[in-house]
This record gives structure tokens, C-alpha cells and sequence, in this order.
């Protein structure tokens, strides 16, 4: 059995000040006898505009985002999921939202980029978004090998196509990550929901973590981090604020739910995802 964590942050402008917050609740998990660490979505940055995060976009292996995952990452011995990096691209006007994977000796081991982009006008407060503008869409469905299972990749808006979460199944996956920044409107109607779904119909473990909280640019974030097992049980969780949720991964547990209700093996349908 493992111990999972996901950190809940409501990030800011200034970089250095929210990689600072976010070594202190990566201590924090790491107290709580966590080998597996999920950062939110923006962990590094939530800025006044969109483009910031172009601003501070890092190539692969080099710059500060990454050397404080690394160090992170080896100086707990914990495994660290890296929320969303903004890492360079082709275009130099856009990034990939990558949600980057170390392992407990501080090494890179995996990588995904954010599939489903957050096009939205949300009707109830005016709140537009247009994360096409300034991310490119990566086209890769990833998993990596961990010590305690099959990890999936996922980021925020991804949660809504279900035919994502088949395709890590298809992979193999036991445990699904799921980096986010939902917000506060369609997280009150949808996330828990959803995170949810997503554990029951796959029989998985989803680590959820959030941005939760009011932002200095002046949005809203639902927050609501959780831990949810394959039978669709919230083992934890955070409503608001910056801290630490923490559920046990036990896979003995995963497998007689699989055997004894074997839904997974019964599918009829399927999807092609490359």
C-alpha cells in the first residue's frame, strides 16, 4: 500500500513565492508519509493574462520550474507529479501545458501534454476563456511505470472526454493524476462528479489536485482536492484553502474490486486513441 497526496494552492503572480508555497505542502506531504506527490495545475504561475506563462516558458530540462521538481522530488524521495509546466514549443507565441513526472531520485520519467483546451464563455459570470490562444494542444495519451502501479496522465478540462480515461485504461492504468484549476461555476456544478465517474468507470484511484481560492488576477478556483478510490469513495479531501489531502493506494484492494465486479472486462465499444 501506498500513500498518495494531492496539494491544493490558489498560486499568484509571482513565481518564485509560489514555488516557495509549494515546497512547503510537498514537506508537508512528505511528513504525512507520502510516496506519491500531485501538484495543481499552474502550480508555478496563475498571471494577470493568459500570456504570462509564455513569459517564463522553459525548454526541456533546463530552468526553474523544473530544477525545484527535481530537487523537490530527490530531496523527499517522494515521486512528484508536476502540475502543468508551460514548456516551449514550436510557436513562440504559445506553450504545452505539460504535466511533467519525477521519480523518487529527482529523474524526469514522463510527460504529458494537455490534450483538451479550455474554450469556454461561461454565461453565469461572463467569464471567457481561451486557453487555445496561448497553449498548444499536445496528442499523446501517456501513462509511466511506478513503484505502486500504472500511472495515468491527466489535466483539468481533460476530465470532461471519458474517452481519455479509456485509453489509460487500454494502457494499463491503476492510478489516474489529475492536475487542475477548475472553475469555482463549473466546479460547484461538475468536479466532484466527474472525478468521480472517471474512478468508478475505470475501477482506478484519481489523485485530484486543485487550484482552490480567490487568485490575484481576479479568478475564482473551485478547489475541492480529493483522493477517490475504484469503487468511488472520497478517501479525502479539501473544500477551500491551500493544504494537503492524502488516501491510501492499496492495490489488493483495487484487484478484488476488479475480480468481484468486473465491469472493465465487459465493455462492448471501444475508442481508438493514439
Amino acid at each position: 500500500m501506498t500513500i498518495a497526496a494531492a496539494i491544493q494552492m490558489a498560486s499568484g503572480t509571482n513565481l518564485s513565492a509560489n514555488l516557495q508555497e509549494a515546497g512547503r505542502l510537498i514537506t508537508q506531504a512528505a511528513q504525512a508519509d507520502a510516496r506519491l506527490v500531485v501538484l495543481p495545475e499552474n502550480f508555478a504561475l496563475m498571471g494577470m493574462s493568459e500570456h504570462d506563462k509564455v513569459g517564463v516558458r522553459e525548454a526541456p530540462g533546463q530552468g526553474p520550474i523544473q530544477d525545484f521538481l527535481a530537487e523537490q522530488a530527490r530531496r523527499h524521495g517522494v515521486w512528484l507529479v508536476g502540475g502543468t509546466v508551460p514548456m516551449a514549443c514550436a510557436d513562440p507565441g504559445k506553450v504545452h501545458a505539460a504535466c511533467l513526472v519525477y521519480d523518487d531520485q529527482g529523474r524526469m520519467v514522463g510527460r504529458y501534454d494537455k490534450i483538451h483546451l479550455f474554450d469556454v464563455h461561461l454565461p453565469d459570470n461572463d467569464e471567457h476563456y481561451e486557453e487555445s490562444e496561448t497553449i498548444e494542444a499536445g496528442n499523446q495519451v501517456v501513462v509511466v511505470e511506478t513503484p505502486f502501479g500504472v500511472m495515468g496522465l491527466s489535466v483539468c478540462y481533460d476530465l470532461r472526454f471519458p474517452e481519455l480515461y479509456r485509453g489509460l485504461l487500454d494502457r494499463g492504468a491503476e492510478i489516474v493524476v489529475l492536475p487542475a484549476a477548475f472553475t469555482a461555476v463549473t466546479g460547484r456544478a461538475h468536479w466532484e462528479a466527474l472525478v468521480r465517474a472517471r474512478a468508478i468507470e475505470n475501477q482506478v484511484y484519481v489523485v485530484a489536485a486543485a487550484q482552490g481560492g480567490y487568485h490575484v488576477n481576479g479568478r475564482e478556483t473551485h478547489g475541492d482536492s480529493m483522493v477517490v478510490d475504484p469503487w468511488g469513495n472520497v478517501l479525502d479531501r479539501l473544500p477551500r484553502g491551500s493544504g494537503v489531502v492524502t488516501g491510501t493506494l492499496d492495490r489488493e484492494r483495487q484487484q478484488s474490486i476488479r475480480r468481484s465486479f468486473p465491469s472493465i472486462y465487459h465493455r462492448r465499444l471501444s475508442c481508438s486513441l493514439g
